[in-house]
């Protein structure tokens, strides 16, 4: 079969195409849910997995789903959540977004009711400002395929998900605060514990996984006293980890943002009435402009903050703590990850103070590149690929099983626009969905890719370990071997960092060493 022929079939195969029956019956603790079977694999859509977060629900802890009678059709996503989408989002919804949005997706090998399946919970990216489960590229049917059981569920976002005020302090009281969607995911996680053994997944073999805002996610649940024992074990995608990803770290910033919001809607109270107030506001009033291509500058929105309680601090610090659930962790980032952020070529290298000539050598070596080229290496770097190395350092030297990778591989298409792996560009092929996203463009090479990455997702979920039959196997990282498995355009590869000069060069600058 030529490579045309090829891509032909497997886009007629990515077409889904319904079952005649009435489709697969699955029993929860709130209702029985029906969903349908396409091309070998069951799929249940749209399962609320708490109460809807509006009204008086408004900026509280999730609650219990109330249950319902009879059987709840589940083919559908439900509403993603609240938020302003933007052009050129890498993961555009298919649903309109609603502050009625607590909902989750199972997706399981068709007929493995009865079975005990390893589960993957996907925690979606987008600043927490933006994301949900809908996009195309999230579709857990070929990850399923591998024999696993995936689950994905929403969390509130922007102001309704991430949102302080004194006056929602003194409620909480002794509880956690601010950190709604970090509370949403908690209990989706606890959904899972209750409810995945009737769909065939092992409760007591649970992997999250999350890519941007969602690998932060990852890191902050592995702290957080009140997930642990709800999985078992982790991946995090370009997470970040250190306090360059928290833009308020702090519940008193968390605050002072809440209260300039409340002041730009009249509300200006402290009390019980200024609660009454905001939770009054219309649905729009609390996203505004809000998104990830309007968020740089942002005052009066604070994003995740240390409350104290969920999050106790900088997932790095907690770690290096001792303070992580001790289970496998796989962790890494893209080659090309992060963004410019502006300035001049001078201005980016004078931010290095002393180590400023090093990092000219390191980062514009033919002295050359432009500022954007410049700035999205430095960014990356300390974004995202040095804090997860950080992040294996000190989980690895508390004895944890910790495998670093990097996702190198390009699109055939796009080799001649991208130096590498840009941010979130690895999504479709860990979910194998190369075609609703490249379409004609996508070529056999890029299915292998696809199809490879997948299974070492899966593979790690299964065992622990990144590995794929006949392939190699993803080092466990540790004082004395650094090496990666880097997943590059020629193939998976074990390597020593190529990138180790650079990575040194940023742990010093933001160590201030």
């Amino acid at each position: 079969m030529n490579a045309r022929a090829l891509l032909l079939l497997l886009a007629m195969l990515a077409v889904p195409v319904a079952s005649a029956t009435d489709g697969p019956l699955a029993r929860t603790g709130t209702g029985a849910v029906r969903g349908l079977t396409e091309q070998g694999v069951d799929r249940f859509l749209g399962i609320p997995f708490a109460s809807p977060p509006v009204g008086d629900r408004r900026w509280r802890p999730p609650a219990p789903a109330a249950a319902w009678d009879g059987e709840r059709p589940a083919g559908t996503y439900g509403a993603d959540c609240a938020q302003k989408p933007f052009i050129g989002d890498d993961a555009p919804l298919a649903t309109v977004p609603a502050e009625d949005c607590l909902y989750l997706n199972v997706w399981r090998p068709a007929g493995m009711a009865g079975g005990k399946l390893p589960v993957m919970v996907w925690i979606h990216g987008g600043g927490f400002v933006n994301g949900g489960t809908s996009p195309a590229i999230y579709d857990g049917s070929r990850m399923a395929r591998d024999g696993v059981v995936v689950v994905s569920a929403n969390h509130r976002l922007g102001r309704f998900g991430f949102f302080a005020h004194p006056a929602l302090t003194a409620e909480a009281g002794d509880g956690p605060t601010a950190n709604y969607g970090f509370m949403d995911q908690i209990a989706a996680l606890r959904w899972v514990a209750a409810n995945i053994a009737s769909f065939g997944g092992d409760p007591s073999n649970v992997t999250i996984f999350g890519e941007s805002a969602g690998g932060l996610s990852v890191n902050v649940l592995l702290s957080a006293p009140a997930a642990r024992g709800l999985f078992h074990k982790a991946i995090a995608m370009s997470a970040g980890g250190r306090s360059t990803l928290l833009p308020s770290p702090t519940l008193a910033a968390g605050e002072a943002a809440g209260l300039r919001f409340a002041a730009g809607q009249g509300i200006t109270d402290t009390g019980p009435t200024a609660l009454a107030a905001l939770r009054a506001l219309p649905v729009e009033a609390l996203v505004g402009r809000l998104n990830l291509a309007t968020l740089s500058g942002v005052t009066d929105y604070s994003g995740p903050v240390i409350d104290g309680k969920l999050m106790e601090g900088v997932p790095l610090d907690l770690f290096r703590a001792g303070k992580a659930a001790a289970i496998p962790v796989m962790i890494g980032a893209n080659s090309a990850d992060g963004w410019y952020s502006g300035g001049t070529k001078d201005d980016i290298l004078a931010a290095f103070g002393p180590l400023r000539a090093e990092a000219a050598r390191l980062y514009d070596p033919t002295g050359t590149d432009g500022a954007d080229k410049v700035g999205h290496r430095v960014n990356g770097d300390a974004m995202f690929i040095e804090p997860a190395r950080a992040t294996a350092r000190a989980l690895a030297a508390r004895g944890q099983s910790v495998h670093l990778y990097r996702f190198s591989y390009v699109a055939e298409n796009m080799r001649s626009r991208w130096a590498g792996t840009e941010h979130a560009k690895e999504l479709p092929f860990i979910f194998n969905n190369v075609l609703p996203r490249y379409g004609s463009l996508t070529t056999p090479a890029d299915l292998v890719m696809a199809a490879r990455l997948r299974s070492y997702w899966t593979g790690f979920a299964k065992k622990g370990v990144p590995a794929i039959d006949g392939g190699l196997v993803a080092p466990r990282f540790g004082v004395g071997d650094e090496r990666l498995i880097d997943f590059t355009n020629q193939g998976p590869l074990v390597t020593d960092d190529p990138y180790r000069a650079r990575l040194d060069l940023t742990e010093r600058r933001l160590e201030g060493r």
